[in-house]
């Protein structure tokens, strides 16, 4: 039986920008570290966030077409609509 104090994979992605910031509790970086040395996929989830942050860091919300803005907004809400619908 897994240890309650486990991440989920899910879980591991909502914290991933906590854990870029440096906002997570100390325990939950702890748990958050004990995932990835335990996890085959979620190290490279979080190598490919780090890059896309450390390229796409620099922009600004401004900076981003009106249209390309709307579209990027709309494929989150239905990305975030389908992963809760999967989880009940």
């Amino acid at each position: 039986m897994a240890d309650p104090g486990d991440l989920t994979c899910q879980e591991f992605v909502e914290l991933v920008t906590g854990y870029l910031e440096g906002s997570l509790p100390v325990s939950e970086r702890a748990r958050f570290e004990a995932h990835i040395d335990d996890c085959d996929d979620c190290p490279l989830y979080l190598t490919q966030i780090e890059q896309t942050v450390r390229a796409l860091g620099h922009l600004r919300e401004e900076a981003i077409a009106p249209m390309a803005r709307a579209s990027l907004l709309a494929e989150f809400r239905d990305w975030k609509r389908a992963a809760r619908q999967s989880t009940k």
